[in-house]
Formats: structure tokens, C-alpha cells, sequence
């Protein structure tokens, strides 16, 4: 039997970890208690007591960093927290899982919403700093880019060129030294033909390719460029 920690009547809210950490309806957590739900949200899946405990207090013995969770959790609304056996799992909406089913979507050929666009580009609690925090924001980062340039790809061959050039900004300004996603930026541009504006993303790739690894853009998207006679 499992059972919801802090009460048995839950009040479902939404918790968006993706730019930052924000509870909807708006309510006041404790520090520790935020930390806990921002870690089960990240996770995903059911987490055992003892992995939990570990990995948001790897400073401490064993014994209180339980003790911090046991009080963390006992301080969540009613029913935020199902307790199954030794594992603990998450109820609550969460924009985590809205944003991995858009990169799905993107990433087997389909075009993406405004809304769907603008949730992939900001990164999971930028700022934080804990050890099981910083994979989890390398991977999804990695994610939203790739699906982000996909669905750029997707959405210029559709001719929704306007959602093309917003996802292909946004996986730009998540990785400037990204060729492919610029290249992507650069092709939803010149289908609107605004040569100025792919021309300008060309130039901000080559300084930042040039300052950080020394290097010039791949030969083929200058030739691409060189070849519509835009002065590059």
C-alpha cells in the first residue's frame, strides 16, 4: 500500500522546472522542500528513500540526510509525494515531461507549436549546481537543441517559415558554436528571403568558430552563401 505524504487530499498544481524553478498556483516551500520537488521532477520515475537522501545531502552521514528528507517531505502539501514501499514519486503536472514530448515530436519530423517552441528554450534550473542536477541539464540541453533544429528543418519545409526561423533562433542562442543549427537558421532566413538577417548569423558563427576554436565555418555553408553573392 503506498500512501501520499502529508495528508490524503491532493491539490494537483503544475511545476515548471525548465527557465527555473516555478510552482503553479504560486505557494511558499521551504528551501529544502523546493529541492526535493525540483530533484523527483527531474528524475521522472520513483526514487528510493536512501538515493534520494544521498544525492541531495552527499555532505552529510547517512542518518541526516534522511532526517532532511523525512522533514522536507513531512513539509510538502498534502498528496505531492506518493510513498511506495522505500519509493517516493512525484504527483504533480510538471513542464519536464510537456517538453520531452515536444522534442519527440520534433525529433520524428513533426512541426511544433509557438507555445512548444518557446517551452525548449531555456535550460532546467539554470543556476543550480548540484552534482545531480548538472547531467540532467547537459542532457536536456542537448535534447531541446537537437529537436529544435529538427523541427526548424521540418517547419522550412512545410513553409512555416515565421515557427522555422523562432526554433532555429532558439537552438542558435542555446549553442552558438553549433554549425548545423545556425546553417538551419540561416536556410529559414533565406526562405523568407532576408539575406541581411542570414548573413548577420553567418558572421556571428565565423567570430565566435574563430575566438573560441580558432577555426572557420564549414566550406560548404560559405560556398552556399558566397554563391547568392552575399558579401560574407
Amino acid at each position: 500500500m503506498g500512501r501520499k505524504v502529508g495528508g490524503s487530499t491532493p491539490e494537483l498544481r503544475k511545476i515548471c522546472v525548465v527557465g527555473g524553478l516555478v510552482i503553479d498556483p504560486p505557494l511558499q516551500l521551504s528551501l529544502a522542500a523546493r529541492r526535493v520537488v525540483a530533484y523527483l521532477v527531474i528524475k521522472g520515475h520513483p526514487v528510493s528513500r536512501p538515493v534520494a537522501a544521498a544525492e541531495l545531502w552527499p555532505d552529510v552521514i547517512e542518518s541526516a540526510a534522511r532526517a532532511n528528507l523525512r522533514r522536507a517531505l513531512w513539509r510538502l502539501p498534502p498528496g505531492w509525494v506518493n510513498c511506495v514501499g522505500d519509493d517516493l514519486t512525484l504527483h504533480v503536472e510538471c513542464d519536464l515531461a510537456e517538453a520531452n514530448r515536444a522534442s519527440n515530436l520534433a525529433l520524428n519530423g513533426e512541426a511544433l507549436t509557438l507555445e512548444q517552441i518557446q517551452l525548449l528554450s531555456g535550460d532546467i534550473l539554470p543556476g543550480w549546481l548540484d552534482d545531480w542536477i548538472l547531467l540532467a541539464h547537459e542532457g536536456f540541453r542537448l535534447l531541446r537543441v537537437q529537436a529544435l533544429e529538427a523541427a526548424c528543418r521540418t517547419m522550412i519545409s512545410k513553409g512555416a517559415f515565421a515557427l522555422a526561423t523562432q526554433a532555429g533562433a532558439a537552438a542558435f542562442a542555446a549553442e552558438p558554436l553549433r554549425e548545423s543549427a545556425a546553417e538551419a537558421l540561416i536556410e529559414a532566413h533565406l526562405a523568407q528571403h532576408n539575406r541581411y538577417q542570414a548573413v548577420q548569423c553567418f558572421r556571428e558563427l565565423a567570430k565566435r568558430l574563430s575566438v573560441e576554436l580558432g577555426v572557420d565555418p564549414d566550406p560548404s555553408l560559405t560556398e552556399r552563401l558566397s554563391a547568392l553573392s552575399l558579401q560574407l
